[in-house]
């Protein structure tokens, strides 16, 4: 590992001067390249490269596959960088190969999802939301409103983060749920959420995973079949969903604020490396409730790939 030595400047939460010399953090992500919530993500991360001059890689597989992505891990583990921010749907699966950079000296911060096995594989902190308890707020939010027979749609079955945004809801609802898992097409979530409501019409709730994804299809299978009676919201954010929740057409959004899930972690790395300072404990980075009241105020922020 590198001994470094530099100048800091703070700016809002964190911007650094170029250091003295080059600071390498490398971020191994599990999103999907098609999913737009993972370029927010990126965004966050390469301006937080900015802030700090770090040199700052970002590598996530294609599609959602832990085997590929446990591989990244490990050759971001050869490079030796001074950082490593990984998310972790899986902790059985990416569990070794994160030992390895931790049993390398690499410091390392989760972020996005793995708040639940950060610790045990020797993780500095998380950055990001309990997913069980951002799903128990919206299924009590959403039996608040009204709702007595929901469905959640899972849009990447065998991300357990995304599983235990299912399990929450299905505690906080208090009400039958059912999971209907589906591809990230949202073609295919419109169709399986429509053919859900048809088959029964008992089902009056629809929470998403992922707004662009399926919150904003989930709406479009509500409205085509008339049934303004059901209630849709969705995790994250995306400029869409946003209107939709503005216009009345959707519940609301839990976001969790994914530029920070970026940022943070590189920018405490980058801390970490020049002066051993690191905050001490996870930063819940989320869940918030984005209701009618709100959605307007971050439509263009969304759309800026910000929120």
């Amino acid at each position: 590992m590198k001994k470094l030595f530099a100048s800091v400047t703070v700016a809002g939460i964190m911007a650094m001067a170029a250091p003295a010399f080059a600071i390498d953090i490398i971020v191994v992500a599990h999103g999907q390249a098609n999913d737009p919530f993972w370029s927010v993500v990126k965004n966050g991360v390469e301006k937080a490269a900015k802030d700090t001059g770090a040199n700052v890689e970002f590598r996530s597989p294609e599609t959602f596959d832990m085997v590929q992505m446990g591989q990244m891990i490990d050759a971001a583990v050869n490079q030796e960088p001074d950082g490593l921010v990984v998310s972790i749907p899986d902790g059985d699966a990416l569990g070794p190969a994160i030992k390895r950079a931790v049993d390398a000296g690499i410091p390392v911060i989760s972020m996005n999802s793995g708040s639940d096995v950060a610790h045990k594989l020797g993780a500095l902190l998380h950055v990001g939301q309990s997913e069980f308890d951002a799903g128990k707020a919206a299924g009590a939010k959403l039996a608040e409103m009204g709702g007595t027979k929901g469905i959640c749609v899972n849009q990447e079955v065998g991300n357990v983060a995304l599983d235990l945004r299912c399990n929450g809801f299905t505690e906080g609802f208090g009400k039958p749920v059912a999971v209907i898992p589906t591809q990230n097409d949202p073609a295919e979530v419109e169709s399986k959420v429509r053919a859900a409501l048809e088959s029964d019409p008992a089902v009056d709730t629809v929470l998403g995973l992922g707004a662009s994804l399926v919150g904003e299809p989930a709406v479009k299978a509500v409205q085509a079949l008339g049934r303004d009676n059901v209630l849709v919201a969705s995790f994250d954010l995306s400029a869409g969903f946003l209107k939709d929740v503005a216009d009345g057409k959707a519940a609301f959004a839990i976001d969790q604020q994914q530029f920070l899930q970026g940022y943070l972690p590189v920018a405490f790395l980058a801390l970490k490396a020049q002066y051993g300072l690191v905050p001490g404990g996870d930063v819940p980075s989320g869940p918030n409730l984005v209701t009618k009241e709100s959605a307007a105020k971050v439509i263009d922020l969304s759309a800026q790939g910000i929120r």
